[in-house]
């Protein structure tokens, strides 16, 4: 059976400036992101819809509504049912399902983007089995939903041979979300409008980042609302600039970077999750030259000198037991990419050499 697999990254961000809600309902925002080399697998396989025949022994039934039939799979973290007690947040009662629990049906964000796909091309009577291999945290602030997305865009196109351009395809994952268009471009780049509108932003060097992962997830819109409630009353005309930053990657200085770090919504976090404080002070403690929530959280990021330093700060995190589990990555690392039909190297890592390879994609508009 046809099969295309595509590998996607995760994100930091470098900075997230958040300006009032706007009357769509979003937030305004200026924020600078880079891909890390933390990665999900997407391998989209084409299945006879006979095959998916229900009980009834009826195989699907496709409609202008349901033009192609999508079933799911999911490896690796995210992939138990969910129970009541995966229950988590300020009031739980145990009665709400967690976020960090992958959904299979039409709210996952790669359904939602192979049925795009199969609108934008016109494609019908089709039926496609996703395979999401978890490499990236689940519910944890790097966009691994949107990642997954991102490579569901590319994957489909490519096992249909719709022949998307780039541009269409970002189209399609702004659709999708503020975060998805990015794991399709990678690199580092500045996010303005609700984070969708791309521009590359040109740095030096390689910078090595230590994800602390926490138990549980945090909701985005809870993580907003608490920071609508934060600001209410002041005066906020925009998003805060991200100079500081832009000068940083532009002189390839770790130490300049770390210190430029910044999350409008970092404080909204640690009022939904107090714990997160002590993870932020201990990974200072330890040596970190940068330390942020990563996007609306709660993963903790931590910026390391090097290499050598990164390894032994995500050692001495581990062994401290601040965080369920201690991740590290370096970036920036390219965008989606078709890896081939098989992935030797397994989700989380590097491509293997022996996959074919697509270049990734990469913002059209104008280095920052």
């Amino acid at each position: 059976m046809p099969t295309v697999t595509v590998r996607a990254p995760a994100k930091v961000n470098l900075h997230l400036g958040v300006g009032p809600r706007r009357p769509d309902g979003y937030h305004e925002v200026t924020t600078i992101l880079q891909a890390v080399a933390l990665y999900d697998d997407i391998t989209a396989t084409s299945v006879p819809p006979e095959s998916l025949a229900g009980p009834d022994g009826a195989g699907p039934v496709f409609t202008d509504e349901d033009p192609i039939a999508v079933t799911v799979g999911v490896a690796g973290e995210g992939a138990r049912p969910a129970t009541s007690d995966d229950a988590d947040g300020p009031g739980d009662t145990g009665a709400e399902p967690s976020v960090s629990v992958v959904p299979t049906g039409k709210d996952n964000l790669a359904v939602r983007a192979a049925y795009l796909v199969a609108e934008a091309a016109g494609i019908r009577g089709e039926a496609v089995h996703l395979t999401l291999s978890k490499g990236i945290p689940v519910a944890a602030g790097m966009a691994g939903g949107s990642a997954d997305a991102a490579a569901a865009l590319l994957a489909c196109d490519t096992l249909w041979g719709a022949g998307l351009d780039r541009e269409t395809l970002v189209a399609l994952a702004a659709k999708l979300g503020s975060d998805v268009p990015f794991p399709l471009t990678g690199g580092t780049a500045l996010g303005t409008g609700r984070g969708e509108q791309l521009t590359d932003v040109l740095g030096r060097g390689e910078y090595h980042w230590v994800f602390a992962l926490a138990d549980g997830g945090l909701s985005t819109p809870a993580v907003y609302g608490e920071f609508d409630r934060l600001a209410e009353g002041r005066l906020r005309t925009g998003p805060t600039p991200a100079d500081a930053v832009l000068s940083a990657l532009r002189s390839g200085d770790p130490a300049e970077l770390g210190a430029a770090l910044v999350n409008d919504l970092q404080p909204a976090a640690l009022r939904l999750r107090p714990s997160l404080r002590r993870v932020l002070e201990s990974g200072l403690e330890l040596g970190a030259i940068g330390a942020i929530v990563s996007g609306s959280g709660p993963t903790c990021a931590f910026l390391a000198r090097d290499a050598a330093a990164s390894v032994s700060l995500a050692a001495s995190l581990a062994g401290m037991g601040v965080a369920r589990a201690v991740r590290r990555a370096h970036g920036p690392v390219a965008g989606a990419r078709v890896i081939g039909p098989a992935d030797p190297a397994g989700p989380g890592g590097e491509p293997g050499s022996s996959a074919a390879q697509s270049p990734p994609l990469s913002p059209s508009s104008s280095p920052a």
